[in-house]
Parts: structure tokens; sequence; C-alpha cells
């Protein structure tokens, strides 16, 4: 659809977040909530309504955590929003993706701990560090190295 800018959601419930499992161009990874801003729509709008679609969840956004410039291309920003889904239950959405390549899989909540180093990279540049829960986790680790090793060839 050829959106120029995104937006997405971090959802907390009981010291986890819901995401998002979905295969894009083969590759199997955990996402939190979002998508494309279609015309006319605020970014806070089109948080709401990717939650919906992606979780089947009404949310109200608590507030604006973060702003980035997407990696691949640094003139698309990517709005974050903190929701409350009070006590909704997720299920997954619909994949009203036009891409046949990026696939929704599951809904589910996870803790930092069942998330990969690679998937939990994402939720620091999104703003995971401006939930107090979070920036007191990061405040206990020790200083320990757990950069991935580099794969043999």
């Amino acid at each position: 659809m050829g959106y120029k800018n995104g937006a997405k959601c971090i959802v907390l419930r009981n010291n986890k977040i819901l995401m998002i499992k979905q295969k894009r161009d083969g590759i199997v990874y955990n996402n939190i909530p979002g998508g494309g801003i279609e015309a006319g729509e605020t970014p806070e709008q089109a948080a709401v309504r990717e939650l919906f679609e992606e979780c089947n969840v009404k949310g109200k956004i608590v507030r604006k955590l973060c702003e980035y410039s997407f990696p691949l291309d640094n003139s698309v920003i990517i709005h974050v929003f903190h929701m409350d889904i009070d006590n909704q239950n997720p299920t997954l959405g619909s994949n009203l993706i036009e891409e046949e390549r990026d696939i929704l899989l599951e809904v589910k909540w996870m803790s930092l701990d069942e998330i990969s180093e690679r998937d939990r990279a994402f939720l620091w540049a999104e703003g995971l560090m401006s939930l107090p829960q979070f920036f007191d986790e990061v405040k206990s680790w020790n200083d320990d190295i757990s950069y991935p090793l580099k794969r043999k060839g």
C-alpha cells in the first residue's frame, strides 16, 4: 500500500509484552503489533487500528514512547506507543498485508527472557527502556557480555 511512516504498540500485562510471531521472506521472528500509517491517519489512529487488526483488541494510548528512523530508509519514521487493553484477551487478527511474503502466525504474551536477543534488540530501540519495570530490570543486570558468538562459516 505504499505507506510512508509506521506506528507500533507496546502492550504490557504482568511484566510480559504482547508480541506477534510473524514470518517474512522465510524468516520467523517476534515483533510488537504495528504497521503503516494510512493516508489521512495520525500515528495514534494507526497504532490503535493496527492493534485491533492484528490482535482483535481495542487499545487506549497511555503515552508515546519514541519515534525513530526506519533503519532501511531514514525518511520513514516509526512512532511507538505504550497502549492499554484492560483485561481484553488478544487473539490473532487477520493478515491485512497485501504482500504474501509477510504472514502473521501467532499472538502471545512474552517475558524478556523468552524473546531472542535479535528480537529484543528491536524492543529496546522501540522504547522499552522508557517503561519503569524494564528500566529497573536493566539496572539490575551485571557487567557480563552476552553478545551472541559469531557463527563459523
